[in-house]
């Protein structure tokens, strides 16, 4: 367990270099903010997104001020987007439901 945990968030980290976009999901938010930090630092890059959806959300609110309060005191929230989006049913459901998603957009300087 403790292995497919570590390349999770490997692949976290990696999609964080190259895209400069976390996908944040059911993971502890100190995995984000490495992958915040490590996205930040790689390639010199200027702004890094932060994506999640239902309750996730919190979790990327969690990261991102950890981030900016203990650890790049120079970041800053440059963008908020808050949105909603409709999901098929879940197996045994009948009606899509709707999921709210966030958008934080983290800007060195």
């Amino acid at each position: 367990m403790h292995c497919i945990r570590h390349n999770v968030i490997e692949m976290v980290i990696e999609m964080a270099e190259k895209s400069g976009i976390v996908f944040v999901g059911n993971k502890m938010p100190m995995d984000y903010v490495l992958a915040i930090i490590t996205g930040m630092s790689a390639s010199n890059a200027k702004q890094i997104t932060l994506k999640a959806r239902g309750q996730a959300i919190t979790t990327a609110v969690d990261a991102a001020e950890i981030t900016r309060n203990r650890f790049l005191k120079d970041l800053k929230v440059s963008k908020i987007a808050i949105g909603t989006e409709e999901m098929p049913a879940r197996e045994g459901e009948t009606k899509s439901r709707m999921v709210s998603t966030i958008e934080i957009v983290l800007t060195k300087g």
